[in-house]
């Protein structure tokens, strides 16, 4: 089954954050529920894949300034059909950045998060349900914006409240600050 290795990701998310059980059993219900749930065009919503990329010294996150919402955000997207989450977040991650040598921190799965994104043009609203790995970059900080975003930036995590308010994000930084990893 395609969904299986992202139900065994989840469920040991789960036991290692179980203070997000609650979303992290609608993601699991969602996933179960819809053998389409990698496709865009499940109207209902869709898995995408992210990455918390920190820069070589682990004190800075790379975000992109999304040209479509119009805020700061980690770098991601859609898995159109890929069920293989950790691929999709290094490929968004290496498209959207052009950063060379990233390497994930852990195999495991960093945050996730379920957040509505408003209709847009023939786009019904819906959800995306977004797992994100920590990915770091281990050869050179130096990045090359794409096309989907505005800008990007590299933040200090001290001051990633400059950028955004956005729960998840912060959540992110906080998990980040707790093990330790920078």
């Amino acid at each position: 089954m395609k969904r299986q290795p992202l139900i065994a990701l989840l469920e040991t998310y789960r036991s290692l954050w179980a203070d997000e059980s609650e979303a992290c059993d609608r993601y699991l219900e969602f996933v179960s529920r819809n053998p389409d749930c990698f496709e865009r065009s499940l109207r209902e919503g869709h898995v995408t894949g992210s990455a918390w990329i920190v820069n070589t010294a682990g004190t800075h996150v790379l975000l992109t300034h999304h040209r479509k919402l119009g805020q700061w955000f980690q770098l991601g997207g859609h898995a159109d059909g890929e069920s293989d989450v950790a691929k999709v977040a290094m490929l968004e991650a290496r498209e959207e950045s052009g950063l060379a040598g990233l390497q994930f921190v852990s195999d495991e799965i960093f945050d996730i998060d379920i957040h509505l994104i408003p209709a847009r043009k023939s786009d019904p609203e819906h959800y995306h349900y977004d797992v994100r790995f920590a990915l770091q970059s281990m050869v050179s900080d130096a990045y090359t914006v794409s096309e989907e975003s505005l800008n990007l930036a590299w933040v200090e995590l001290a001051n990633l409240t400059e950028y955004t308010t956005e729960e998840s994000m912060l959540r992110m930084a906080r998990k980040w600050r707790e093990l330790q990893w920078g």
